[in-house]
């Protein structure tokens, strides 16, 4: 796990944290991906980084997935109104769900 990643995570309360965690998100991505160049993951394995979802589509159905498997995340604590911070957790689900 990129603890790097899951700290900007946690510390999403507000639009510009929330910007910060999307930036560390792509960022994620990005090394995960140079690193399969070195050493190309198995399939249906996660990457480096722990992606599991490799393409936009199986990212944003993962999320989705996540989010309707979970009630949005109750088990976070994250059930009724949107925050930056659900939003965040949304995002983040696309990356390690299955």
């Amino acid at each position: 796990m990129n603890t790097d990643l899951f700290n900007k995570l946690e510390q999403v309360t507000d639009r510009d944290s929330f910007f910060a965690f999307v930036k560390a998100l792509i960022e994620d991505r990005k090394d995960e991906k140079a690193k399969e160049l070195i050493n190309p993951r198995e399939p249906y394995g996660s990457g480096a980084n722990d992606w599991v979802n490799e393409n936009v589509e199986d990212f944003l159905e993962a999320a989705l997935a996540w989010a309707e498997d979970t009630n949005m995340g109750q088990s976070q604590e994250l059930s009724g109104e949107p925050s930056w911070k659900s939003i965040a957790v949304f995002l983040y689900s696309g990356k390690i769900y299955e």
